[in-house]
């Protein structure tokens, strides 16, 4: 595409643009607002956007009684925090492998998410959004393991069983939520895993699965079958090959294709509020609060809705050059 040079016509894309912008972010921060009021400015006739900010609404949210030592708590968590992130975001700085680090801060999160619990008495949010990650992790783990392997071998191969393959997915992925919802309902009833998160995750795999394999397979198709085999001349077996050349060739694509996973999953609700009774993810339990008759729960809604949107923000914002860099490969017809 040819650059714009005439200065209307890039006033007004940018003017289009800011536009689009501010009606993105404006309900986002409207609702930003909501979670730090009381009930009495949430629900005035005019509306307010000066007042005096109250943590109320994200502490009835996440805590069932606030401790007397809550500010040191509060502080050592977000300390805890603040490093882990930095040891991500400045990984390559520390003469470490990044391996080491990145496990190093897996188990610290693991850590800490077990330890919050033992030093304050959490709410029932705080278990929601345990489960929303342990659904949304292994969504995105058994998606690109599986898809990363199918999307290969579909890449490589030109027969006519892989069109096939790829056409019986593409329809697969066309098919609503509520031809998923009633047979795995029915298996879960008979195999007795409802309200787990083992269903729920299989589930997730089977709609998300599709899409997956479609994507990854753009990818692969952009890498030439010469560095595998050249590889596999070498003495590496097809799988050695995969993993140790194609892969990391492959990072940004599997890196977006597991930011879309990770979003179709962790926005997930038809499907969970169906096969599950009290193992809930977040948007499930964000409903709780949005579908009341008590007025007062719009502003805990509000706080619940910010508190699901920043862990999103953080992931990706961390892996956003990677999406990018996936995206623009997987654009380009090399």
């Amino acid at each position: 595409m040819d650059k714009i040079k005439n200065p209307i016509g890039r006033a007004l894309i940018h003017a289009a643009l800011v536009l689009f912008s501010i009606y993105s972010i404006v309900p986002f921060y409207w609702t930003f607002l909501q979670s730090f009021k009381s009930f009495k400015d949430a629900n005035s006739r005019t509306p307010k956007f000066f007042f005096t900010p109250t943590w109320e609404n994200y502490q009835e949210l996440w805590l069932r009684s606030v401790p007397e030592n809550g500010a040191l708590i509060a502080y050592i968590i977000l300390m805890a925090v603040v490093i882990l992130i930095c040891l991500l975001l400045f990984a390559k700085y520390i003469p470490v492998r990044d391996g080491f680090i990145y496990a190093f801060v897996a188990v610290g999160f693991v850590a800490l998410l077990w330890g919050i619990p033992k030093l304050v008495e959490t709410a029932k949010f705080y278990d929601y959004f345990i489960n929303t990650i342990i659904v949304t992790v292994g969504t995105v783990v058994v998606s690109i393991t599986i898809g990363s392997l199918a999307a290969y071998g579909l890449a490589r191969y030109a027969g006519l069983l892989g069109v096939i393959l790829l056409v019986a997915a593409l329809g697969f992925r066309a098919l609503p939520r509520l031809a998923f919802i009633l047979p795995y309902f029915w298996m879960g009833s008979a195999i007795n895993l409802l309200d787990t998160h083992l269903l729920v995750i299989l589930t997730m795999v089977a709609v998300n699965q599709p899409f997956t394999i479609w994507m990854l397979r753009s990818f692969f198709m952009e890498i030439p079958a010469d560095l595998e085999e050249a590889a596999m001349i070498d003495g590496a077996s097809r799988l050695t090959a995969f993993r140790k050349v194609i892969i990391p060739i492959m990072w940004p694509g599997i890196i977006s294709t597991a930011l879309f996973s990770l979003l179709l999953a962790y926005n997930e609700f038809l499907l969970v509020r169906v096969l599950t009774q009290t193992t809930w993810t977040l948007p499930v339990a964000i409903s709780r609060y949005t579908g009341g008759e008590d007025p007062a729960h719009l502003t805990i809604a509000a706080a619940a809705a910010v508190s699901a949107t920043i862990p999103i923000i953080l992931v990706i914002l961390f892996f956003q050059k990677n999406l990018v860099k996936g995206l623009a490969s997987g654009a380009v017809k090399g």
